[in-house]
């Protein structure tokens, strides 16, 4: 007798894939360790002086959520659109997308959904932390499909992200961005982008430009000029923000300036780690290196002490 087959029919790989992912990486994919970057919303809370605040507490926490959500989401779509590239690379060959343990579709799917949450609850908050969410946003689409693969305009980018947040904590609590305080933080940025920049090409070798196609247009010599140039620029930025800018006045004396052997000691523990190949992933290094982990900790802490020490 002939054999009878069963009508079903084999789910594709995708779908196999998704359905047999663990917990942990739906996880992995959404990085929340990745979440440390957005700390940056918190510093206007900080430096405005309204960190004891219920309402600036509650507003900066949600735009703080917000940008958890939509980071997220990027990150999911970035995995999506550079899974081959990640192939190519040591460690993120093991992300849940690259890896195929989680499928496009359903990492897409999950993407909108962390684009529509964090837009609803950023219109919660304020019409100014949904303007400065949808221009996060749009210039992370600017930047996966065009911005990534010009040298050096690929890490102003990066740090444009950075001051995003900036700007975006500044309108949670309803103040006016500092332009040393944004000058800080976006420096800050080109600094540890192009260190990382720097950490890759060493890491990858040859095959460094496989994974991200901009590195073949980058030179270590090139790299550590940048970092020179900007590591003098940003400490002396910061300097300036402790002496002249509206919270420094506020103070009065020089106090706050004090708090600037704290970011010295951390930009160049940070430069230590990528020159002896230890680390570049400035998240990864912050949550791992216990020197720079208290040098950020010592800094906010010193920073609250001055900003809310009783006066008189």
């Amino acid at each position: 007798m002939p054999a009878t087959h069963t009508d079903v029919t084999t789910p594709p790989l995708e779908t196999r894939a998704t359905a047999g992912a663990s917990p942990r990486a739906w996880i992995k994919l959404v990085r929340p360790h990745q979440w440390v970057k957005n700390f940056f919303v918190l510093a206007p809370l900080l430096f405005s002086g309204r960190a004891l605040n219920p309402d600036s507490q509650r507003s900066a926490a949600l735009a703080f959520a917000v940008f958890c959500l939509v980071a997220s989401a990027v990150y999911v779509i970035n995995d999506v659109v550079d899974r081959a590239q990640d192939r190519a690379h040591p460690s993120k060959r093991n992300r849940p997308i690259a890896s195929g343990a989680i499928g496009v579709s359903a990492a897409l799917v999950l993407a909108m959904v962390l684009v529509v949450a964090g837009l609803a609850l950023a219109w919660s908050v304020s019409p100014g932390v949904l303007g400065v969410t949808i221009a996060y946003l749009a210039l992370n689409l600017v930047y996966s499909v065009w911005i990534k693969h010009v040298v050096i305009l690929d890490v102003f980018a990066i740090s444009a992200f950075f001051v995003l947040r900036l700007v975006a904590g500044a309108a949670a609590v309803d103040v006016r961005p500092s332009v040393w305080l944004v000058l800080c933080g976006g420096l800050l940025a080109l600094y540890l982008g192009f260190a990382k920049r720097r950490h890759e090409i060493v890491l990858l070798g040859d095959g460094s430009s496989d994974h991200r196609a901009v590195l073949s247009q980058y030179s270590t010599p090139f790299l550590d000029q940048l970092s020179v140039v900007l590591l003098a620029v940003t400490i002396v930025s910061y300097i300036m923000y402790t002496l002249e800018s509206d919270t420094a006045r506020q103070l009065g004396g020089e106090s706050l300036s004090y708090s600037t052997v704290f970011v010295l000691y951390g930009v160049l523990r940070y430069l230590y780690l990528v020159h002896t190949h230890k680390d570049g992933n400035p998240t990864e290094t912050l949550l791992t290196d216990k020197s720079l982990l208290a040098a950020v900790t010592l800094w906010v802490v010193y920073c609250g002490f001055v900003l809310y020490r009783p006066q008189g």
